[in-house]
C-alpha cells in the first residue's frame, strides 16, 4: 500500500524540502519532473501549485498534502485538517492576503472599496470579505504581476504578502487585511477512515512539527563545578529541566539543555560568569513534544 502525498511546487517547494530533510525523509528531483523520490517506499509524492491542492485531496486523486488554509477556503474543500505546519519562504508565520492600494489613493477603508474595480487571485476570498462588510465592488481575476496593476487597471489589489516588501516597492500601501494563513497538511475524508494511510499521516505530522519547533532551538552543553552548579542552573532556561550529570572528574558535572536559538546569545556570556565551561551549542532536527 503506498499513500500519495502532495506537495506544493514553487515558491514553498524549497523550504517544504528542507522541513522534510529535518523530519528524516529525503526527497530529490529533477528541473521539470514533478514527481519526486523519496526515500520511503510507502509515500509516493507528486508536485502540485498550492492553488490546487485542496481540490485533488477532496477529489482523492492525492490521499493527503501540503497546502495553505487559504486555499482550502477559496476552494471550499471539504477536506480533514490534520495538522498546521507554520512555515514560509521567509520564516515561521503566517502569510497574509491583503488590500493594497497606491500609496496616493483615497481609499483609506473597506467601505470605500464599494464600486471599485478589485484584481486578485483568490476571487471567492476577496468575494467574501467584501460581503461581510456590505460592500459591493467589482473583482476580477489576476493572472499573475497584480502588483503593476494598480492604478492604471484596477482600484486596488488583494494580493498575499509575508513582509509587505514587494507592495512597497511598487508604491502600494496595505488597507486591510483579508485573511491570515498557514500551511496546512489536510487529507482526504475516506484516506481519514483508513487505518493504515491514517497512522502514516499522522506519523509524517508529528516528524514535521518536531522539525519545525527544532528549527528554532539549539542544544546547550556544559561542564560545571558542583560549587557553581547552583548559578548556572538559576541562569539557564529549558523546555523543562536540564539534563545533569556526573563526570569522572568528581564534583564535576555535565549539563545539557534547549534553548531557543535566538538566546544563545544573550546567555552564553552570563553562563560564562556564573563558572560553566566547555560550552557547546549544537543544532537540532527534531524536538518531540
Amino acid at each position: 500500500m503506498q499513500l500519495k502525498l502532495g506537495l506544493p511546487k514553487g515558491s514553498l517547494q524549497e523550504a517544504t524540502f528542507k522541513m522534510f530533510a529535518k523530519a528524516g525523509y529525503n526527497i530529490s528531483v529533477g528541473s521539470r519532473s514533478y514527481f519526486p523520490s523519496i526515500d520511503d517506499e510507502e509515500i509516493q509524492v507528486i508536485l502540485l501549485r498550492a492553488q490546487e491542492m485542496s481540490r485533488y485531496v477532496e477529489d482523492g486523486v492525492l490521499d493527503c498534502g501540503l497546502t495553505g488554509k487559504d486555499w482550502i477556503m477559496e476552494n471550499n474543500s471539504d477536506v480533514v485538517e490534520v495538522t498546521d505546519l507554520v512555515y514560509g519562504k521567509q520564516g515561521r508565520k503566517p502569510v497574509r492576503w491583503v488590500v493594497a492600494v497606491p500609496n496616493d489613493s483615497p481609499i483609506e477603508s473597506v467601505k470605500d472599496l464599494a464600486g471599485k474595480r478589485i484584481a486578485t487571485e483568490v476571487v471567492n476570498l476577496t468575494r467574501r470579505y467584501l460581503e461581510n462588510h456590505g460592500v459591493t465592488a467589482e473583482i476580477e481575476f489576476s493572472w499573475g504581476a497584480t502588483e503593476v496593476k494598480a492604478p492604471e487597471l484596477v482600484d486596488a489589489i488583494v494580493e498575499l504578502t509575508e513582509t509587505g516588501s514587494s507592495l512597497k516597492a511598487n508604491n502600494l500601501r496595505i488597507m486591510d487585511t483579508v485573511v491570515e494563513s498557514t500551511t496546512k497538511l489536510i487529507a482526504n475524508k475516506a484516506t481519514w477512515q483508513n487505518d493504515w494511510k491514517r497512522k502514516k499521516i499522522e506519523r509524517i505530522a508529528m516528524l514535521l512539527n518536531a522539525a519545525l519547533v527544532a528549527g528554532s532551538k539549539v542544544g546547550l552543553k556544559m561542564n560545571v563545578s558542583a560549587e557553581n552548579l547552583p548559578k548556572v542552573l538559576n541562569v539557564l532556561p529549558a523546555l523543562k529541566r536540564p539534563t545533569i550529570s556526573t563526570l569522572s572528574e568528581e564534583s564535576w558535572f555535565a549539563v545539557d539543555t534547549v534553548v531557543d536559538e535566538y538566546f544563545v546569545r544573550e546567555i552564553v556570556p552570563d553562563l560564562k560568569d556564573a563558572g560553566a565551561e566547555g560550552i557547546i551549542e549544537y543544532p537540532l532536527n527534531k524536538i518531540i513534544l
